[in-house]
């Protein structure tokens, strides 16, 4: 296995399979195709990586980190754990990593796989009156076309986000009136013919209102379904009312176990009451901490510093995270100071191209870049922690800089990248060039 960097993805796991099965495994014994769901149950899959770059530490000038150390490692995968770290062996017949850099692989915690317009004909969006109402409107004249082919669309939408390095997403799902059920059963087989090579988690998405259209039966079904989290979106100014949207949506992923999600695009006073609703209601419900977010939360970037330091307080205090698409422009969102009072900040592309927008790249380490760029992260360090964003948390370095990952019994998730550090991978936005997730390499 010579040059891992210029094979093309076929040909990369059909010669990592052959390369791994002459190197390791015993007279017999077969190795996992990714790509092959219907193989027999006894496959074992096993992949051994030599020449794999891995961050060991910080060089520090007095406290001040300037440099990250890395060293070349071997290492061994199988049934989707890291089984072994070993001391680099450059000529044994394993894959070469080529010196490329190992990081956690990335998740994509807010797109929309079920509704877009990706792997088909461009359409630019076509935003009328009436605002997110107006919108709402158009979807319902859209969703029937849109439905005919979402399968489809939903798998090629995934294989780019594999292509950036993402083996893990967070999907909202339309659950309305007019296309009932049917988005979510349509995204469930793309997700189940992905099922080797990718992850998800599903929210129920009442995109038009819980109330504005009727859709608390099929809420009530889809929360009975394979499903994460429970949505909603803006309760004020698309239903009305605050509390009673609020109740319900608690109270439904209460009796179903659930997590909540929560779109958030309201800036004014309805934003903020809905914020500390929220915030309220899981603390009288303290089994919702670390399973409630809000999404975009856009009021947190209008309210002044005084009280983006309040609600932050609050909101690390109840456990609600904040998944924030990184806006730009006049808003920039109150991040480091969501970090101070360790609020959990995740990100998505949300729409990568659809209706609502056309400018999602599928790679989430684009969206780490430009949080970096926004709050002025260009230190070494600064850069480093910024990788989280994309991982969902996981960094291979604290913030010592003791290694903390791999470890050996990890969940074998990880890319392979053309960068020498976390710090340059975040600040040039260094390409993937291999993607392996629950012990399989996918891309």
């Amino acid at each position: 296995m010579n040059n891992l960097i210029n094979l093309s993805r076929k040909k990369f796991i059909q010669r990592a399979a052959i390369a791994v099965a002459g190197a390791s495994l015993p007279m017999g014994t077969l190795i996992a195709d990714p790509m092959n769901a219907n193989q027999p149950n006894n496959v074992i899959s096993k992949l051994h990586f030599k020449n794999v770059r891995l961050e060991t530490g910080f060089t520090f000038d007095e406290a001040d980190v300037i440099a990250t150390k890395t060293d070349l490692f071997y290492v061994e995968v199988e049934h989707g754990k890291i089984i072994k770290i070993s001391a680099n062996q450059p000529h044994a017949d394993a894959i070469d990593a080529k010196g490329l850099l190992m990081l956690p692989s990335f998740k994509d915690m807010h797109i929309h796989l079920d509704k877009t317009f990706y792997g088909d004909k461009w359409q630019a969006i076509r935003r009328g009156a009436g605002g997110v109402k107006g919108m709402i409107a158009l979807e319902q004249k859209m969703l029937p076309d849109l439905l005919k082919n979402s399968t489809f669309k939903a798998e090629k939408l995934i294989e780019l986000l594999q292509s950036k390095g993402t083996a893990f997403a967070r999907s909202h799902v339309n659950i309305e009136p007019t296309s009932k059920l049917q988005s979510l059963k349509n995204l469930q087989i793309a997700l189940e013919n992905k099922r080797k090579s990718f992850g998800a988690e599903l929210v129920a998405f009442p995109q038009h209102g819980v109330y504005y259209t009727d859709s608390v039966p099929y809420l009530k079904e889809a929360a009975q379904m394979d499903i994460d989290f429970i949505g909603g979106v803006d309760p004020f100014s698309i239903d009305g009312q605050i509390e009673k949207t609020m109740d319900f949506t608690v109270q439904l992923a209460l009796d179903h176990h659930k997590g909540i999600d929560i779109h958030l695009h309201e800036s004014g006073e309805s934003g903020l009451k809905t914020v500390e609703y929220l915030i309220d209601k899981v603390n009288e419900n303290p089994i919702l901490k670390g399973k409630t977010f809000l999404s975009h939360c856009f009021v947190l970037g209008k309210i002044d510093k005084i009280k983006q330091e309040e609600v932050a307080e609050k909101l690390g205090a109840a456990q609600i995270g904040i998944v924030s698409t990184i806006p730009f422009g006049g808003l920039i969102m109150p991040i480091p100071t969501l970090y101070k009072h360790n609020v959990n900040v995740l990100t998505g592309n949300d729409s990568v191209v659809d209706h609502w927008d056309t400018f999602g790249t599928g790679s989430v380490l684009q969206k780490a870049n430009l949080m970096a760029q926004l709050y002025g992260y260009s230190s070494e360090f600064l850069l480093s922690r910024s990788l989280k964003l994309a991982t969902a948390g996981i960094l291979p370095l604290d913030d010592k800089g003791v290694q903390q990952w791999p470890k050996i019994g990890d969940q074998a998730d990880f890319v392979l990248v053309k960068a020498s550090c976390s710090a340059e991978a975040v600040s040039r936005i260094s390409d993937i060039h291999a993607l392996v997730h629950n012990g399989e390499l996918v891309y």
